[in-house]
């Protein structure tokens, strides 16, 4: 057997920049690195030894580079990723809550924080975390729960199983998700004499499971005895490529389509089978229809709480569940019906066995009067004295927006709106993190989508508080000349819990900066930290002049941020679903008390 001698930094290195996709490109796209004293000496040298082969990226906060990692390859349907390496200590655990990011949302990122001295020579390291009762513990098991592989490398022959091992977790349709190679720093630098054939180049194609036969007869069975389907569509209708196979179905078999937040943008806005987005955040038009419905047809989605309204919403007394899923673990979610498969090839081979079997569309008054009224909530202010809504920026947003044009946020008010209000035309057209919400995902994760995707105009949406949250990426897009717009909406604060809080009957208490804790005023100037950072940035007054400047970002090549002061109170009146957040059953406020009342009468419908 022929072999080669390389340090197991090099060996790493080596082996991803020969793994590739069915398309003949490179599945990991390249490694956003910060660099300690865990990792320089390296995997830092290994990484400039295939600079021109595995590209390199500096970023500013270990959190948000993986941020960017994640959403490059949601972006491209978990078809690439790319890999993160951190030092010891604070800079891994700084990845642990992208690491959670991936893994609640399904998305493949590759993280490789350094670890500790496998020698144990210099004992304790500096960064080291020493755990009295336990001498093989690290910070890096923090990774454990929020991997769906972990692997900590403490001799370099390890690497011959763990790669391949690593590849098979990021490429599998079921089991997609963040891996950790914990990378013992003195290991990194040790040299072993490698099989040749473990650089071979390899191409990991996308696995597409049929379903079960017997799954499938039941599936056909319980659709076919159906009165009032209706399918629900996920992020997984994105991952399988399988939105024009949805609109087929649902054209062919006339059932609606009502979506996810992962699953906005599966079927355009206006088709007609599109009745809207779901749930807690949803429209009035796809809530009426979900609680009629006797069968839930769920196409790669996990039923997350704010799809079904905390398992409120799908109140048919004989309603039933149909998971159509890769994952077999959401496919058995709430004594649903299983039919694990790809959703692709699953729906093919449904519609195909159902027929000519055709169920009577909705009306379609239902879907024009809630477009009706979203037009009259992001229609321009009459009233140009007032503070401008967040509803009136969307749809300041809307009319500047393309069909080429991805819109994305993560958390806070925006996210909520965004699935109520944008009207989004394209497959992944919106972009939106709310699997685990993560505030500080906006701008990192804008960059990695205009990294996946350099021909589409990314407009990231993004509230003052996730902005201070994290916002240091901004200064890594101007440098790599990677030009996204960022829309500013400044409420002052944490406006969107602000109006949780009011609606549980509790005071106004530590989210907007007026009610905080605090001696001098708070007024942050986001335009000027904006341009420190290289952007070019401008505070607008009006929702005209936000049209004026969307305008001109559109035109420009520079990476533009624009701030707008926004009223913390407004939402949309109308659609949505209840959503069970636990309020207190003993309190002195009468407020609370009567909230807790409905919360108690919400329960017991739910039940």
């Amino acid at each position: 057997m022929k072999t080669i001698r390389l340090t197991a930094a090099q060996a790493t290195v080596r082996y991803l920049a020969n793994q590739y996709t069915e398309d003949g490109v490179p599945f990991i796209a390249g490694v956003w690195a910060i660099f300690g004293h865990g990792n320089v000496a390296g995997l830092g040298e290994a990484l400039y030894g295939m600079r021109d082969t595995l590209p390199t990226y500096r970023g500013q906060n270990e959190q948000t580079m993986a941020h960017a990692a994640i959403a490059y390859a949601k972006q491209l349907r978990r078809g690439r990723a790319m890999a993160v390496t951190s030092s010891i200590g604070p800079g891994a655990l700084n990845m642990v809550t992208a690491a959670a990011l991936a893994h609640v949302n399904r998305l493949p990122v590759l993280l490789l924080p350094s670890d500790v001295f496998a020698n144990r020579g210099p004992d304790p390291v500096l960064q080291q975390l020493e755990d009295f009762g336990d001498g093989t513990m690290t910070v890096n098991d923090c990774f454990r729960p929020v991997s769906r592989y972990f692997d900590r490398i403490m001799r370099p022959e390890q690497l011959i199983t763990a790669l391949p091992r690593a590849m098979r977790v990021l490429t599998d349709p079921a089991e997609c998700g963040p891996v950790t190679l914990s990378l013992c720093q003195d290991v990194q630098a040790e040299a072993y004499d490698f099989p040749e054939k473990l650089f071979e180049k390899k191409i990991w194609r996308q696995r597409r499971p049929e379903p079960d036969a017997a799954e499938f007869a039941e599936a056909v069975e319980v659709i076919r005895a159906a009165n009032n389907p209706v399918i629900v569509a996920g992020g997984g209708v994105h991952f399988s490529g399988a939105t024009a196979t949805l609109a087929a179905f649902a054209e062919r078999h006339g059932i609606p389509v009502v979506e996810t937040q992962a699953g906005k943008s599966a079927l355009a806005w206006d088709h007609e089978l599109n009745f809207g987005p779901v749930g807690v955040t949803g429209a009035a038009s796809a809530n009426a229809i979900a609680e009629k419905a006797d069968l839930v047809i769920g196409v790669g989605t996990r039923f997350q709480d704010f799809t079904t309204g905390s398992w409120s919403l799908f109140s048919h007394p004989d309603r039933r569940i149909l998971a159509l899923n890769v994952q077999p673990y959401d496919s058995a979610k709430h004594d649903a019906i299983p039919l694990v498969a790809d959703a692709r090839v699953g729906l093919e081979r449904l519609s195909a066995a159902l027929g000519d079997k055709r169920f009577a569309a909705p009306d379609a008054k239902l879907k024009a009067g809630w477009f009706a009224k979203a037009d009259a909530v992001t229609a321009a202010p009459e009233d140009t004295n007032a503070l401008p809504t967040d509803m009136q920026v969307i749809g300041a947003v809307q009319r500047a927006a393309r069909d080429n044009t991805v819109v994305m946020c993560a958390a806070g008010t925006m996210p909520g709106e965004l699935h109520q209000l944008w009207k989004a035309k394209l497959p992944l057209s919106y972009h939106m993190e709310y699997g685990f919400s993560t505030m500080g995902y906006e701008i990192a994760g804008g960059l990695g989508i205009k990294m996946a995707e350099p021909d589409r105009d990314v407009i990231v949406m993004v509230g003052d508080g996730s902005y201070m949250m994290a916002n240091s990426e901004l200064a890594s897009a101007v440098a790599m000349g990677i030009k996204i717009t960022v829309v500013i909406t400044d409420n002052r604060g944490y406006g969107c819990i602000n109006r949780l809080q009011m609606s549980t009957g509790s005071a106004e208490f530590n989210n907007l900066y007026a009610h905080s804790n605090h001696e001098n005023p708070i007024a942050i100037d986001f335009t000027a930290h904006a341009a420190a950072m290289g952007a070019k940035a401008a505070k607008v007054a009006s929702i005209a002049e936000l049209d004026d400047a969307l305008a001109a970002a559109r035109a420009s090549s520079e990476v533009t941020v624009i701030v707008i002061d926004t009223d913390p109170y407004p939402t949309p009146e109308f659609g949505g679903h209840w959503w069970d957040v636990a309020v207190p059953e003993v309190s002195e406020r009468t407020e609370v008390n009567k909230a807790r009342a409905g919360y108690e009468a919400a329960l017991k419908k739910r039940s």
